[in-house]
């Protein structure tokens, strides 16, 4: 490494010190700044043993065993409130995003990451779990904005239209010798999908479709298609792009929507009973895996949807009979659905299987959930379940809620919001005033970047869940939100490997 190449913190952090004196009288002197693994760094100057790095912001010196040459895989749960959202840096330096939440803050930490999006950025693709608006609704303003690119757009093939009059899912059937009716209009193409979003009349006032025309218009997104996991469980199908053979030092496998194939030879997705209930049901499952780690992203999924997936993957019937036929089960499931880290299902609701949760047995769980919603998530009942069957004698619950208090950032979060649309639209109509001055477009975007750096910075730094491994090692931190000292900004979290490369929680 010399100067002026990227780098990043090795693990399992680093503290950069204030550049004063000569290098050699830096260790132990003023602390600026703590670095977590894989954080990205320019080096700027080399004296001996000491590295000076500009890092989150601030430049400062470093170790030289504090840094290393690869990249490593991000994932970042972000704190959206009231629902889901995932931001993934692979290792190969690709972002995607899994679910965004229903408000704007998935936008506001992706806008402060990726530099404003002052130039054109391209994901290489995001996930729609489901349709459920505190899973899409987030990702409107990154549909809209005209410098962000789409590789595909994936979604679980459950596409809500109106039909008839009625809002629907798509066309349903129930053929001689099926328990329950399918949902067999399924969409996985995008000449699918554009036979409801070209039709004002199917579309209706229905947000998700809605949206998904604005995707499908707006030239800047590659391919959007229904994912849907493999009928023959030993048969593993993986998100495009992250097979095996594509050599990327990772996969994400698709674990559901899990399809059956009817007497009428269409295949169909089955109802768990009401729409609700069979859109989260038939979440996008995704479990990725990278070296010795397995991380899994579950959507939504609830008790009716864990059982059938149970049944398909174990060919065990659910509930068992005994006590016997439960380990059964459990021990049969284990190796398709255990991961070490697990998105808890649905915020923490209380809708869920035990079963699963015992085939799941994660060492780290995160639950995805807000303040403002009256369902009380996570439930206590859930919380005591993931704790009685997670791994390990002290199995990790990780909370975007609890990781995060508003009082300290922005007390009234509705007025600054107000405040900033009124700032973004008073300054942007002077940016794109032809008759504005060169100094006067200067002085609106200074403005307009002013007045995001409160919201942006808030949601960046506070509530999300830091997760980062190579393979091999795990970190999961969070901000402190009021650091004990410039050396400790971080409630820091380290899963090493045993003898038998299993993951265990270290104290330190």
């Amino acid at each position: 490494m010399q100067t002026g190449d990227q780098a990043f913190i090795s693990y399992p952090f680093a503290v950069q010190w204030k550049t004063k004196g000569s290098a050699a009288q830096l260790k132990g002197k003023d602390p600026i700044n703590q670095l977590l693994w894989g954080d990205w760094a320019r080096i700027e100057d080399i004296k001996g043993p000491w590295f000076q790095i500009r890092s989150r912001g601030r430049t400062g010196w470093v170790r030289q065993e504090n840094l290393q040459s690869n990249r490593i895989l991000e994932v970042n749960f972000v704190d959206v409130g009231q629902g889901d959202g995932a931001h993934i840096q692979t290792p190969d330096d690709k972002a995607m995003v899994v679910d965004a939440g229903v408000e704007d803050n998935m936008y506001r930490f992706l806008r402060w990451r990726f530099g404003r999006f002052t130039r054109s950025f391209k994901f290489e693709n995001m996930v729609i779990s489901h349709p459920d608006k505190d899973h899409y609704f987030g990702f409107k303003p990154l549909f809209e904005h005209s410098k962000v690119k789409i590789g595909s757009i994936f979604h679980n093939g459950l596409v809500e239209q109106i039909t008839a009059g009625k809002s629907t899912l798509g066309k349903t059937e129930k053929p001689a010798g099926a328990s329950r009716k399918h949902f067999t209009g399924i969409i996985e193409t995008r000449d699918q999908l554009k036979s409801i979003t070209d039709s004002p009349t199917k579309r209706g006032k229905r947000l998700y479709p809605n949206l998904l025309h604005t995707a499908e218009t707006s030239g800047r997104v590659n391919d959007i298609a229904g994912v849907l996991a493999s009928e023959d469980s030993n048969d593993p199908i993986y998100l495009p792009g992250f097979a095996p053979t594509d050599n990327r030092g990772m996969t994400i496998r698709l674990l559901g929507p899990v399809p059956t194939t009817l007497s009428n030879g269409k295949q169909g997705l089955p109802s768990f009973g009401s729409k609700g209930k069979s859109k989260n049901g038939h979440s996008v499952i995704l479990q990725i895996a990278i070296g010795d780690v397995k991380i899994q992203l579950g959507g939504d999924l609830n008790e009716r949807s864990q059982d059938y997936l149970l049944e398909h993957y174990t060919g065990l019937k659910h509930p068992p009979a005994n006590v016997e036929a439960s380990i059964d089960m459990v021990e049969a499931a284990r190796p398709f659905f255990e991961a070490d880290i697990s998105k808890a299902c649905h915020h923490g609701s209380a809708d869920f299987s035990s079963t699963f949760m015992r085939a799941v047995n994660p060492i780290a769980t995160v639950v995805s959930s807000g303040d403002d919603e009256p369902h009380s998530h996570p439930r206590p009942d859930t919380l005591g379940v993931i704790g009685k069957y997670g791994r390990g004698t002290r199995p990790l619950i990780f909370s975007t809620e609890l990781a995060r208090s508003s009082k300290e950032i922005i007390k009234h979060p509705d007025i600054v919001r107000n405040e900033l649309r009124s700032t973004l639209r008073t300054n942007e109509a002077i940016i794109e005033d032809p008759g504005s001055t060169r100094a006067a477009r200067a002085k609106a975007e200074t403005a307009i970047q002013d007045a995001l750096k409160t919201i942006e910075r808030s949601v960046a730094n506070y509530g999300m869940i830091n997760l980062r491994t190579d393979g091999k090692n795990v970190l999961m931190a969070q901000r402190l939100e009021r650091q004990r000292s410039r050396r400790q900004r971080w409630d820091i979290h380290l899963l090493e490997p045993d003898q038998n490369k299993r993951l265990k929680y270290v104290m330190r």
